[in-house]
């Protein structure tokens, strides 16, 4: 587990719903190498009037809905499911979901229904006020102030934590400003819905892709040579000179990045190499979730699923992210005809 190391996922610096990391999902999910059977549906519906709402269709609507949406995952229409189809599927629902989410958020935030998102607006309902400067001008308020510095003379530990932490907030608010700027690709007075999202999700937008990875070498690329080394990834981790090894979560942390991340192993990031690790990939996710569906369903070990095999176990694929934890037999934009 990544224990506060490594970059701010885009996902986190917003109030939406976040997924978990890789190493976070597969230890909620297999607790002590356990399968947590409730955890498929509780990881998206969460809240007690989803379940409710998926408990409420009868054995043959789901059955019904369940088989429309089969077939839509079953792009060769060759009748079975194979690793790559459920990959796929699972990653296009990941997106839809994202969307969905920036869309509703969007409502909330455009506070005088004009069709945009302002600055102010944004500020609004993040923190219940307008919070606005720029990296230089020194603040006349005391407590914005204190979100830029951090106290050199402070009189108690106590103080100094909670100037560092407001410091540190007052960062994150300058790079969110920077996103928003960016992502106002009209330079309106404020963000349209398909700007909000590039806000809310720049992993799905384009124009957003240089952003991402200059922001991500601004802040670990400390050498400024353009790449991120193993030293700069680790970030402020220094070795107990009394330890005899490194502590469990700095040799994951190697691990990755010489094996998920340094593709060309040469003990540093390129750009896009950078991009891989800042941006959530979910596509490992989805490939684990598809492997998990077919060990556990594959009855005759052709290493693909039929309906047939869906349907004998269908609480379990009801309660997986190849329907959104059944999320999906409530959205006609998944059981209908029409994708």
């Amino acid at each position: 587990m990544r224990l506060g190391r490594g970059p701010r996922r885009w996902g986190c610096w917003s109030c939406a719903p976040r997924r978990p990391a890789p190493a976070e999902a597969e230890e909620l999910h297999y607790p002590q190498g356990e399968h947590r059977s409730d955890y498929d549906r509780e990881a998206l519906l969460g809240v007690q009037e989803d379940v409710d709402e998926y408990v409420k269709l009868g054995h043959e609507e789901q059955q019904k809905r369940l088989q429309a949406i089969i077939k839509k995952i079953d792009l060769d229409s060759d009748g079975f499911l194979t690793e790559s189809e459920l990959s796929s599927w699972i990653q296009m629902s990941f997106k839809h979901y994202a969307m969905q989410e920036a869309k509703q958020q969007f409502v909330e935030y455009d506070k005088n229904n004009d069709g945009t998102v302002t600055w102010d607006e944004y500020n609004i309902q993040m923190y219940d006020r307008v919070i606005d400067f720029d990296e230089n001008t020194a603040l006349d308020d005391a407590e914005e102030e204190s979100f830029r510095q951090v106290s050199s003379c402070a009189q108690s530990f106590c103080f100094w934590l909670l100037r560092l932490y407001m410091s540190y907030s007052y960062f994150l608010h300058l790079k969110d400003k920077k996103r928003f700027e960016k992502a106002n690709q009209d330079l309106g007075p404020g963000l349209s819905l398909e700007e909000f999202i590039a806000f809310e999700h720049p992993e799905e937008v384009d124009y957003m892709t240089e952003f991402v990875i200059q922001e991500a070498l601004e802040e670990h690329d400390k050498n400024g040579d353009g790449f991120v080394s193993l030293e700069e990834f680790l970030g402020d981790y220094r070795r107990d000179p009394t330890a005899n090894e490194d502590p469990e979560w700095i040799l994951v942390e190697k691990d990755r990045f010489v094996n998920d991340y340094d593709k060309d192993n040469d003990g540093r990031l390129d750009p896009q190499e950078l991009l891989s690790w800042v941006v959530p990939n979910n596509q490992g996710i989805a490939q684990e979730e598809a492997l998990h569906l077919i060990d556990e369903m594959d009855l005759n070990g052709d290493k693909k699923l039929s309906e047939e095999e869906i349907l004998e176990d269908q609480d379990l694929f009801l309660t997986s992210e190849a329907t959104d934890y059944g999320r999906q037999l409530h959205d006609d934009y998944f059981y209908h005809d029409e994708l």
